[in-house]
């Protein structure tokens, strides 16, 4: 299996997490310019943000958006999840890449991606409560961005 089909297959099984039978806690925090870019035309877009706020909707997900008014921070200079469980000494940090993905299993670097995470979280825009009816956002949060960036396709 070539190195395309490897990843394809990785990124679907990591998929199936979100729906298993007992899903783990899942936290995610996308740059707003995700949202915006163009990729199979507007109605594949539409499609998939539509995905996203349901999967955000899951009681076991916090997705939150940070936006583009929250400046420049440079752990967004590169794209990097965080594995971690009921076995810290298993807790990897994953950093994507299109030649050469890594992964960083030392201490030192899971504690300051962590921190990176916080900070993030921080800055970016409340969560999508997914108690909270859409329509009852009063607020501009995570799941009123998503919305308007698909309605403006």
């Amino acid at each position: 299996m070539g190195g395309a089909a490897r990843y394809g297959e990785f990124r679907l099984a990591r998929q199936r997490v979100l729906t298993a039978d007992r899903p783990v806690p899942y936290r995610a925090i996308i740059h707003e310019a995700a949202l915006h870019a163009r990729i199979g035309g507007p109605q594949t877009m539409r499609k998939q943000l539509l995905r996203l706020m349901e999967v955000a909707r899951m009681p076991h997900v916090t997705l939150q958006i940070f936006p583009f008014e929250a400046g420049a921070y440079s752990a967004y200079s590169r794209s990097f999840a965080i594995f971690g469980g009921a076995a810290p000494e298993l807790d990897t940090v994953y950093l994507e890449h299109p030649l050469n993905s890594v992964f960083l299993r030392d201490g030192e670097h899971i504690d300051e991606y962590g921190k990176m995470f916080e900070r993030l979280s921080v800055l970016a825009l409340d969560p999508v409560d997914p108690e909270a009816a859409p329509e009852s956002h009063t607020a501009r949060d995570s799941l009123s961005l998503i919305q308007h960036v698909m309605y403006s396709l």
